[in-house]
């Protein structure tokens, strides 16, 4: 089954929350502002692509779908890096099942530097760990990583682009990494419901699409009338909503 980059960020946030994600994925109830911001992060991470010049694209689809075929996309980012290729983008590796595809992938003389995309104007501390989780996994699957950056937004349209680079902090996470994601493999294959009392965790640091449930309250729109729960699952199964369809997303 194995941890993605989205499992790890939300089970970091709330146990709660990932097992949610893995077995009731209907229960969700995503509000029409965080969904924009999602959609907006999306719409920032494509422009993203192209700031070094010509890239690749890694991300192939399941046929009929919108869910990412992660074993087709992990076999054509090895034939590119094989071949050479200069930039990758969501360049996707896999180990013992833990996945993750990297908004930008450039070749250097000494291996590869990564690039992690948010649509926000400063570092945050989860943007970090969340850069911090591919590094481990590119680590781990063999890949000589020289820097870590994240990309933010730009002072003006001229220069939509601003490059931090956050190598040392993300290096400094590898063993904390390390020492959750086994944990977090476990709690997505519970057999019984995470229990986690509600508390910070709900909000900080995005606000969780599962309050009504855990909180025993209807759902509601913004008119504040009892929402219909969006459900996600598909032909495909629970598993491919799930945070497949997630990668790349983010609130920031």
């Amino acid at each position: 089954m194995g941890i993605t980059k989205t499992d790890f960020m939300r089970g970091m946030q709330c146990p709660r929350m990932l097992w949610l994600d893995r077995h009731r994925p209907g229960l969700r109830v995503i509000p029409p502002e965080t969904q924009a911001r999602l959609d907006a992060g999306n719409d920032f991470s494509d422009r993203a692509m192209g700031m070094f010049g010509p890239y690749e694209e890694m991300t192939v689809y399941r046929p009929g779908t919108d869910v990412p075929d992660k074993a087709a996309m992990i076999e054509r980012t090895r034939e590119r890096m094989e071949a050479g290729a200069e930039v990758l983008c969501e360049a996707a590796f896999s180990n013992y099942n833990n996945y993750c595809a990297v908004d930008i992938l450039r070749r250097t003389p000494a291996g590869y530097d990564m690039y992690e995309v948010k649509n926000a104007g400063e570092v945050r501390p989860q943007f970090v760990k969340d850069a911090a989780f591919q590094y481990y996994i590119l680590l781990r699957c063999g890949v000589r990583v020289g820097k870590a950056f994240l990309v933010l937004h730009g002072e003006t349209e001229e220069e939509p682009f601003r490059i931090e680079e956050v190598t040392r902090e993300v290096r400094k996470l590898y063993s904390w990494i390390n020492d959750h994601i086994w944990e977090l493999n476990r709690v997505k294959k519970a057999p019984e419901e995470i229990r986690t009392e509600p508390g910070p965790q709900c909000t900080d640091p995005y606000p969780c699409w599962y309050w009504a449930y855990c909180h025993g309250e209807p759902a509601r729109d913004e008119d504040g009338a009892e929402a219909e729960v969006r459900l996600f699952e598909d032909a495909a199964g629970q598993d491919a909503l799930s945070t497949e369809r997630m990668e790349g997303t983010d609130e920031g």
